[in-house]
C-alpha cells in the first residue's frame, strides 16, 4: 500500500500546527481554512478531530499550559516556597515562548484540562504544605496574576531608543532610558525575579502568622 502524501491527521498534529501559526502570526490567524492549507488537507477533514474553531483555540491555549512543570507539587509537598518558585519560573518560561496566547490564558482555566490540572496541583501542594484552604486559593490567584501580568508585555521595550526624547522634560529618565529597549531581556528578567522574591518573602511572613 502506498504511503499517504501527508502524515495522517490527528488532534495532536492539528493543535501543534495551530500553535505554530499562533506563535508566528497571532491567534486571529488561526482558522480551519488556513490550517487545512498548512497541513495539506481539506478543511472538512479537520472537523473529525476538532468540532469548532473555539474548541481548537482552547486546545491551542491548553497546549501551552501543558508545558508548565508541576513536578515540584508532587506529594508530599513540604517546601511550598521552593515549589512556588520553581513553578513560577517554569510558568513564565512557557508564556514567554508563546506570548500571543497570554491574553487568553489570563482569563482563567475554563474547561481546559491542562489549566485545571495546573490549578489543582498548585492548590493541593499549598494545602499539603500547611496553607489553609482559603489562603491557598488566594496565593494561587496572586501568583497567577503576577506571572501572567509579567508576560503580557515588556516594561523595557516600551521606551523609545531616541535619547533626545528624554532631554529636558524627563531629567531622571534622560541618562539611560533610551537604552532600556535593547536591554529588555535582562531588565525584564531581573524585574520578574525581584518581584518573585518579594512576593515569596511576604508570603513567608503571612505563613508564619498562622
Amino acid at each position: 500500500m502506498a504511503r499517504p502524501r501527508h502524515p495522517l491527521l490527528s488532534r495532536e498534529r492539528i493543535v501543534a500546527a495551530a500553535l505554530e501559526l499562533a506563535d508566528a502570526e497571532g491567534l486571529e490567524a488561526v482558522s480551519t481554512r488556513r490550517l487545512a492549507t498548512e497541513l495539506g488537507v481539506s478543511g472538512p477533514s479537520l472537523y473529525n478531530h476538532v468540532a469548532t474553531k473555539e474548541e481548537l483555540l482552547d486546545a491551542v491555549v491548553d497546549a501551552v499550559m501543558g508545558e508548565v512543570d508541576l513536578s515540584m507539587f508532587a506529594s508530599p509537598c513540604t517546601d511550598w516556597r521552593a515549589a512556588l518558585e520553581g513553578w513560577a519560573r517554569s510558568y513564565r518560561a512557557a508564556l514567554a515562548g508563546h506570548p500571543n496566547v497570554v491574553p487568553v490564558l489570563a482569563r482563567g482555566p475554563g474547561r481546559r484540562p491542562n489549566a485545571l490540572r495546573l490549578a489543582d496541583a498548585v492548590f493541593g501542594g499549598l494545602v499539603e504544605a500547611g496553607w489553609p484552604r482559603r489562603e491557598a486559593t488566594s496565593v494561587g490567584a496572586l501568583m497567577r496574576w503576577f506571572i501572567t501580568g509579567s508576560a503580557l508585555g515588556s516594561f523595557a521595550a516600551g521606551f523609545p531608543a531616541d535619547s533626545a526624547l528624554y532631554d529636558g522634560d524627563y531629567p531622571h529618565l534622560a541618562p539611560q532610558a533610551h537604552l532600556l529597549a535593547e536591554r529588555r531581556q535582562r531588565i525584564d528578567t531581573t524585574a520578574f525575579e525581584t518581584g518573585l522574591e518579594a512576593l515569596l518573602d511576604g508570603l513567608a511572613l503571612r505563613f508564619a502568622s498562622f
